[in-house]
C-alpha cells in the first residue's frame, strides 16, 4: 500500500492550552512569539484544535479555535490553515460556511475547513448544546458538509436536510477556490466511509497501533474504490502526539518510523509536539526527518 501523493506534507500543531507546564501562558501564543515564524516556511500546514477549555482544569487557559487561526494567519502568510477539527455541533453550518468562505477569501485561499462529528459530551452539555448519539451527529456532520459547499459555489443556496435547512443563504464573496474539507474520524462503520464519500484529507490519530491504521485505511480505499472515487482524490493525515528529537539517532528513528507510515498510505502528517522552548530544536527535526522524507 503506497500514498498517491509523491511527497509527503507536515502540519504543526501548535497547543491553545495554557498549563503549569507553560507558566499558563497558551502554548501557541509562546510559540507565536518565539517558533513559529522560523518554521513555518519549512511546514505545509498549522493546526488549531477546537475545544472550550481544557483537559486537566477547566480553569486553565484554552483559546478558541477560530479566533486563533484567525490570527495565526494573519501573522503567517505562507502556511495552510486548519482546525483540529471543529465540532460540527459547535456551530450553526451555514454561520461556519460563511467563516470559512471568509477566511478563505482574506487568508488567499489557504484555509482547510477540518471538521468532525464531536466527541466530547462534557463540553457539549456544559455550553447548552445538544449531544445525539454518534449516527445523529454524523448525519449532522453530512448535512453541514453539504451546506458549506452549496454555499461556497451558488449565488443563493437553499437546502432542506432532516436537521438544518438554508434558503437563499448567500455567502459572499464565494471562494475562487473552495475549502479542501479535512474530516476527522477514526469510526469504522459511520464516519470512514463518510470521510471517502465527502474528505478531501482524511484525518485519524496516531494510538500505536499499525493493524488498526491498516484496517481503517483499507476501508476508506475500498469505499473510494466502491464510489469511483480515486486514491490521489483524498489526501491521508495522521496526527501523531510525540517529542521533538533531541540527537542523530531519535532523529534516525523518528523518519523510519514516518518512512513506515508513508508505505502504510499516510501523506499528511500533523505533529504536535508539545511545547518545545525554541526554533531551534525543530531545526534537527526539519533537516534529519522532513527534508529526507521529502526527497
Amino acid at each position: 500500500m503506497t500514498s498517491g501523493l509523491s511527497s509527503p506534507k507536515f502540519g504543526w500543531l501548535s497547543p491553545v492550552i495554557g498549563n503549569r507546564w507553560s507558566d499558563y501562558q497558551p502554548i501557541v501564543q509562546y510559540q507565536c512569539e518565539h517558533i513559529l515564524p522560523s518554521i513555518t516556511p519549512e511546514f505545509d500546514s498549522l493546526w488549531i484544535a477546537d475545544h472550550f477549555y481544557g483537559f486537566d482544569k477547566k480553569t486553565d487557559p484554552f483559546l478558541e479555535a477560530w479566533t486563533t487561526l484567525i490570527w495565526c494567519a494573519a501573522k503567517f502568510p505562507d502556511i495552510d490553515l486548519c482546525h483540529h477539527v471543529l465540532g460540527v455541533g459547535y456551530r450553526p453550518p451555514a454561520l461556519t460556511a460563511k467563516m470559512a468562505a471568509t477566511l478563505q477569501f482574506l487568508s488567499g485561499n489557504r484555509f482547510i475547513l477540518g471538521i468532525g462529528a464531536g466527541w466530547r459530551e462534557d463540553e457539549y452539555l456544559a455550553y447548552g448544546y445538544d449531544f445525539p448519539r454518534p449516527s445523529v451527529r454524523f448525519r449532522q456532520l453530512e448535512e453541514t458538509i453539504k451546506i458549506c459547499r452549496s454555499m461556497w459555489s451558488e449565488a443563493e443556496p437553499s437546502f432542506e436536510g432532516e436537521f438544518f435547512h438554508i434558503d437563499g443563504a448567500s455567502a459572499p464573496p464565494l471562494p475562487t477556490v473552495p475549502p479542501p474539507i479535512c474530516i476527522g474520524t477514526s469510526g469504522e462503520k459511520i464516519g470512514l466511509p463518510l470521510a471517502a464519500r465527502h474528505a478531501d484529507i482524511w484525518n485519524t490519530v496516531w494510538r500505536g497501533d499499525t493493524a488498526s491504521l491498516v484496517r481503517k485505511t483499507q476501508i476508506v480505499l475500498e469505499e473510494l474504490d466502491r464510489l469511483g472515487r480515486s486514491e490521489s482524490d483524498i489526501e491521508f493525515s495522521l496526527t501523531i502526539e510525540r517529542p521533538l528529537p533531541t540527537n542523530g539517532s531519535e532523529a534516525n528513528e523518528f523518519r523510519e518510523f514516518l518512512a513506515q507510515l508513508i508505505e502504510l498510505g499516510m501523506n499528511h502528517f500533523v505533529l504536535d509536539f508539545g511545547h518545545p522552548q525554541s526554533s531551534a530544536e525543530a531545526d534537527l527535526f526539519i533537516a534529519e526527518v522532513m527534508t529526507p522524507l521529502r526527497k
